[in-house]
């Protein structure tokens, strides 16, 4: 998939393939940590042909911008990227798809988006939503214990291990829910070579660094803190696709419960026996699922 360099409004430039054509409906396609736009290839091959298929390295990432400094990757900013990315292609209505941290980010502009008329339809794939995900990192345990790399990926005692041997070594550290052997090996000697990148690690990581989700240790009290109340979003309104490997280590089932209150008009499909990375690991149902939703309602 060729790519192109987009430059944004506030300088970030990002890498972006834009492919299919340029009277279709547009779909603007999100990865995830640590991957990049090629996430969603099977997807892309798969929809091109009758969608404007927008796929960006979002900043941080491989050859797009990457920020050292932290305060570069809160969610307001990231989020802006995807609204930015938009009007410098002439691009004014969208549909939303994310996967991973693309999803949380797609949550993000879904919510932003849905008032003014410029996110039509929303796709998530295995990203909880904003108002759920912290809650069950407060009460519940396996949540709790699967998010614990989190802290890994924010304690500054292991920049000394990334900066040695690239990002791969504190995957290979903290992480749990990776299965190297479901993917093409190609496309994970690619991976490997662009975790390489010291400045794209660290922007990765940053993606962590700058989020306000709160990851208590496992002896903490199983219980919100004195105070809290969830972050207060409005309903999301406009139709909502939510894609779920039901064998997700990073981010189990519980994290579906109660999603019908905040969608107004959702659509689940659950994906068994399959991992986090749902659109590589489980293709042709995710490709159903997107065929059956964007027909439903084109």
């Amino acid at each position: 998939m060729e790519q192109t360099r987009v430059t944004l409004a506030n300088g970030i430039e990002l890498d972006t393939v834009d492919t299919g054509p340029r009277d279709a409906p547009v779909l603007v396609f999100l990865h995830g940590f640590p991957e990049s736009h090629r996430t969603w290839r099977h997807q892309i091959a798969h929809l091109s042909d009758r969608f404007r298929c927008i796929a960006p390295d979002q900043r941080g990432y491989r050859g797009s911008s990457k920020p050292q400094e932290v305060e570069a990757y809160t969610p307001d900013k990231l989020i802006g990227d995807i609204f930015l990315l938009a009007d410098a292609l002439g691009v004014e209505r969208f549909t939303i798809v994310g996967h991973d941290w693309g999803g949380a980010i797609a949550w993000g502009t879904a919510l932003a988006g849905q008032a003014n008329g410029r996110v039509t339809r929303a796709v998530v794939a295995n990203a909880p939503h904003p108002a759920i995900f912290q809650k069950l990192l407060y009460t519940d345990e396996n949540q709790r214990r699967s998010s614990q790399y989190i802290r890994g990926f924010r304690d500054r005692t292991n920049d000394a291990l990334v900066r040695e041997h690239g990002l791969a070594a504190l995957l290979m550290q903290e992480v749990k829910w990776d299965r190297p052997s479901e993917m093409e090996p190609e496309e994970r000697e690619a991976l490997l070579r662009d975790w390489q990148d010291r400045e794209a690690a660290f922007g990765m990581l940053n993606w962590y660094r700058a989020s306000p989700i709160d990851v208590p240790p496992l002896d903490a009290p199983y219980e919100p803190p004195r105070g809290w109340t969830p972050p207060p979003l409005p309903r999301l309104t406009i139709p909502t696709l939510v894609i779920w490997a039901m064998d997700d280590r990073a981010l189990p089932p519980e994290n579906l419960e109660g999603m019908d209150e905040l969608i107004e008009d959702l659509a689940l499909v659950e994906v068994p026996d399959c991992g986090h990375f749902v659109p590589w690991e489980a293709p042709e149902k995710v490709n159903a699922a997107l065929d059956d939703f964007l027909g439903r309602t084109g």
